[in-house]
């Protein structure tokens, strides 16, 4: 299909397109790799005024360490992301999740801000920056502020981003020491996660000192699986990761859709973070 009409802005730099979209109010979309934006314009799901591509300004691409973080530029491709070093050793999980992502030609075009802001439960990357304790910075008229990730994604496709504000940078504490896994169940290769699970673990003396469960496709927004968290602290054998992963799909709200009922997604919810923690924690 044909998009609808819209007028285009191009800035190059980010103080020009924050004032570009305070001008435009909340009739305005950002357009990052296009890679979520675009099929919505096609499909006339998206009926933006005006377009802001921000994919020239230079300052919002790149990866570098400060003090322990790992900060992202949000403009950031998918592609880079993978193949940089420093995200294999510091934030493990979210390379490995960010492979899965579709295929080789998206990951090429599509960006890491341009997939947290579009704020798809079914999405790889929201529940595993939720996983990561990670803090999105945006910037607008005021200057910049840190939302954290749990307080980041408010419903389905929306965020905590104000019409003004543009999504710059993520902070993502490192996690050398932790084991990780990303797990997720989909119909056909390259297809949304019917249900994913990203899965961190920190051992202590052959147990699970802590773990992080973040749910893919488990409601409204990307979820932790807070039970679980709690049920695994102490686990040092796969029985016991099993039971922990019995109450993971407690507290959500999965969708009914022609790919699965709740009580299916719920089911796999159950296995694929009993699957991904064994991996995680080196017992599978």
């Amino acid at each position: 299909m044909i998009p609808p009409a819209f007028e285009y802005a191009r800035p190059s730099s980010v103080e020009e397109a924050v004032r570009t979209l305070a001008d435009a109010g909340e009739d305005a979309k950002v357009l990052a790799g296009g890679q979520s934006l675009l099929p919505l314009l096609r499909l006339r799901l998206a009926f933006p005024e005006l377009v802001v591509d921000v994919g020239r300004i230079p300052e919002l691409r790149g990866i570098r360490e400060d003090e322990g973080t790992l900060i992202i530029g949000a403009m950031t491709s998918h592609h880079d992301v993978i193949g940089d070093p420093r995200v294999r050793r510091h934030a493990g999980l979210l390379a490995a999740a960010t492979a899965t992502v579709a295929d080789p030609a998206v990951r090429h075009r599509g960006t890491l801000g341009g997939s947290l802001a579009h704020a798809d439960p079914a999405g790889d990357l929201p529940a595993v920056i939720l996983a990561l304790n990670a803090t999105l910075i945006a910037e607008g008229p005021a200057g910049r502020r840190a939302i954290p990730a749990r307080e980041f994604f408010v419903d389905y496709l929306q965020t905590a981003l104000r019409p003004d504000e543009l999504l710059v940078e993520v902070e993502i504490p490192t996690t050398d020491n932790w084991g990780f896994h990303y797990e997720k169940f989909q119909r056909v290769a390259q297809a949304w996660a019917v249900v994913g699970v990203a899965a961190l673990v920190r051992r202590d003396n052959g147990q699970i000192a802590e773990a992080r469960i973040g749910l893919t496709n488990m409601g409204s927004t990307p979820l932790r699986a807070g039970a679980t968290e709690e049920a695994l602290v102490g686990a040092s054998a796969e029985g016991a990761v099993r039971r922990a992963a019995e109450v993971a799909a407690d507290g959500t709200h999965p969708s009914s859709d022609p790919s699965a009922s709740p009580e299916y997604r719920a089911h796999l919810a159950r296995v694929l973070t009993r699957r991904a923690v064994l991996s995680a924690a080196g017992m599978g």
